[in-house]
């Protein structure tokens, strides 16, 4: 069975429920506001959420996990930090003790630690810098319909209830300024790994690649304010559409009667994603039963609904280094025709989601956006407020998601589906 066959009236409901997720979007904007991972106000989002699901889930658990909020992005101001550090240090090498190389073997020492803050921290989500950052607890919430009969099938559907620190670049100046505030320290980077190598093979320090160093030095400082830690936005968009839209797909479910026979739903509202995917790594560790193999599980991760020009399954995800399920892929692909709309793979080239880190853990997993890839002014940044939310971009997403989950009740993981359209 369709979702659209499921009940009498399912287009005219599709707009009821959309209005349900968005009321509920602005509420928890209006009365809890930012929701930093590991802070009091994601737990309040999350709880929020699963009261307003209600009796349509059966169960409603709550997992914890530890973790470090502002580390995944404090490599950045670290890097800025250590670059601009190296070049001072071989402009006062020049001047003060010109015949001993002291400044070279300290900017190849933090360029290494630089270079790995970018592949294992940025590339690979890896809790490298952890350790020198304050913990916090965070937490991830399941809402949980449980088949009629014995379980054979499980769908994890959900999005992320913390929401950004303000990326500065973004705010200032939008895409065009981030490009830049990445590739010129980037460019600074390397110039000064140059500059090391040159020098260390040198009789005495080259004071003219010293002083062209000095150019870099806006770029050091960029980095260093990236992060605005004194804002952190609504997230109105990125990612309360995800979770909302999620919770709205029980909530058709439980208000109609529906239950299926051997298929599990589940809403995963997850916290710390934007500390870098922390809540959907602890939620694989925590839940062997996702990845053994006892129940046919999948998992899709639902992010930033909000712009109906730039839906897109993501089947590369974790800026390109990882590959989501081909056959959760397929599965949205088909949910998607079902609701009318040829959506398009694409490869997140930059960044992730939940479902990145799902997928590491060996959980078929699948992304589906909605976003501008540029990426849009609002991401990141305190634009993302509900006075921009798309409620037509809302229910198209809720309708995939809702088709999404009927097929897979009826057909399971595939790598091609029968649609009959």
């Amino acid at each position: 069975m369709k979702a659209n066959e499921s009940v009498s009236n399912f287009y005219p409901t599709m707009r009821m429920y959309t209005n349900f997720a968005v009321r509920n979007i602005k509420k928890i904007c209006a009365e809890i506001g930012p929701r930093e991972a590991g802070s009091e106000a994601e737990e309040k989002a999350q709880d929020y959420i699963a009261q307003q699901i209600g009796d349509a889930a059966d169960e409603v658990k709550k997992d914890t996990f530890r973790l470090s909020p502002r580390a995944f992005l404090g490599w950045l101001r670290l890097s800025g930090i250590f670059l601009l550090v190296s070049t001072v240090c071989g402009i006062v090498n020049l001047f003060v003790f010109p015949q001993i190389k002291y400044s070279v073997w300290l900017n190849l020492a933090l360029d290494v630690l630089i270079f790995l803050f970018i592949v294992l921290e940025f590339l690979f989500y890896k809790e490298f810098t952890d350790p020198v950052y304050p913990k916090a607890t965070s937490h991830n919430t399941y809402c949980i319909r449980r088949a009629e009969g014995e379980t054979k099938r499980r769908i994890i559907i959900g999005g992320h209830a913390d929401s950004s620190i303000e990326w500065m670049p973004t705010h200032v100046g939008g895409s065009s300024f981030l490009y830049f505030s990445f590739a010129y320290p980037i460019i600074g980077f390397l110039y000064n790994i140059v500059i090391s190598v040159v020098n260390l093979g040198a009789a005495q320090l080259n004071n003219v690649l010293l002083y062209i160093s000095c150019a870099f030095i806006p770029s050091y400082i960029i980095l260093i304010l990236f992060m605005n830690y004194k804002v952190c936005v609504d997230g109105a968009n990125d990612n309360l559409t995800g979770c909302l839209t999620s919770a709205a797909v029980m909530k058709f479910l439980g208000d109609n009667k529906i239950r299926f026979a051997n298929t599990e739903v589940v809403v995963l509202l997850s916290g710390a994603e934007e500390a870098g995917l922390r809540g959907a790594k602890a939620a694989a560790k925590q839940h062997p039963e996702f990845r053994d193999g006892s129940v046919e599980t999948v998992f899709i991760a639902m992010d930033t609904l909000r712009d109906y020009e730039n839906m897109a399954i993501y089947d590369r995800d974790m800026s390109g280094l990882v590959k989501n399920d081909d056959r959760a892929g397929a599965l949205l692909k088909a949910g998607g025709k079902l609701a009318g709309m040829d959506i398009p793979y694409a490869v997140l080239f930059a960044g992730a989601t939940d479902a990145a880190a799902m997928t590491q853990a060996g959980i078929p997993s699948g992304s589906f956006c909605a976003m501008y890839p540029g990426p849009p002014k609002y991401y990141h940044t305190r634009d993302d407020r509900v006075d921009i939310l798309e409620p037509k971009t809302v229910e198209k997403c809720l309708e995939i998601a809702l088709q999404t989950v009927f097929l897979f009740d009826e057909q399971g993981l595939k790598t091609a589906y029968e649609t009959d359209e």
